[in-house]
């Protein structure tokens, strides 16, 4: 096994086609394919799986290419330390629930990165994919919250994912509406003063166990019920509908605009949002860093 048959992963990976793959590393595309099954046949692994279709990476693939990606970093990081010379592009995958301090921090650690080249993916998804990019190393870290509902199902579904969850803080559960909600006036809300009201909720796909819910209380009758699957379309309903969702209650201004406003909510519940991990795997530069600066927006 050799870091340039990692590189050549990698890039087909990325780029789904072998043929594209080869000329982007200038290469032939025979000599790619033969490099590729040199390296599954020396590791017992297959990478990818071939038919008339094209290529398609492997669940044992997915884990060989985040643990392939973690060797090409800390190469990286070797050249650029003893030679000076940056190498390629910095590279950094987040899955989170969908909040604003996480976004915040994603952004604030690429402006200290200072990389002229770099590729960031954040990923707000659902909750079971964000277990799932995390065990798999598509993610290097993960955002997500426990309960006293939710709790023992996601930690049992961590533990069999070789996941840990480390705390970044608890927050009491509030209420985002718009600001010229019928509700806006009002200093704290109940459930019963949400009952006339839409309810927004992510959708959690074909894992739509209340136990995944991004929204705490989701076993709470409803009889107005509206699912999303982005941000920009829960907040433009939350305005325009007059709805609202049941969430941490943190939220940026400066990244979500002023129409939004929170509301602590009245119920014996709590929400202690952390951040998964592999616990196979020492974290990155990028992700000890990516940790530091969420802490120092929530604490």
């Amino acid at each position: 096994m050799t870091l340039k048959q990692l590189q050549y992963l990698v890039t087909i990976a990325e780029e789904g086609n072998i043929t594209n793959a080869a000329k982007r590393l200038f290469i032939s595309q025979p000599s790619l394919t033969a490099s590729i099954h040199e390296l599954e046949s020396e590791l017992d692994i297959t990478v990818f799986s071939r038919s008339n279709k094209g290529i398609k990476v492997t669940s044992e693939g997915e884990e060989f290419l985040g643990y392939a990606r973690q060797v090409l970093e800390q190469t990286t990081l070797i050249q650029e330390r003893y030679t000076g010379k940056k190498a390629g592009k910095l590279k950094f995958f987040v899955s989170s629930q969908h909040y604003s301090f996480a976004v915040e921090a994603f952004v604030e650690l690429l402006k200290r990165s200072g990389a002229d080249k770099y590729e960031f993916h954040m990923r707000e998804t659902q909750t079971f994919n964000i277990i799932d990019d995390v065990a798999h190393l598509r993610s290097e870290i993960g955002i997500l919250y426990l309960n006293k509902f939710n709790e023992e199902v996601i930690r049992k579904t961590l533990k069999d994912n070789n996941l840990s969850f480390t705390p970044l803080f608890t927050a009491k559960p509030h209420v985002f509406i718009g600001k010229n909600s019928p509700l806006a006036k009002k200093k704290s809300l109940t459930l019963e003063d949400l009952k006339p009201y839409p309810r927004l909720s992510y959708e959690q796909g074909s894992h739509n166990s209340f136990y995944f819910s991004e929204e705490i209380l989701s076993t709470v009758d409803s009889d107005k019920e509206l699912v999303v699957l982005d941000r920009a379309t829960l907040f433009n309903m939350l305005i325009g509908l007059n709805g609202y969702t049941i969430c941490s209650g943190v939220i940026s201004e400066e990244l979500n605009g002023p129409h939004i406003i929170a509301k602590k909510l009245k119920v014996d519940d709590y929400m202690q949002i952390g951040y998964i991990i592999p616990n196979s795997i020492r974290p990155s530069h990028l992700t000890g860093e990516y940790i530091d600066i969420l802490r120092s927006l929530t604490s």
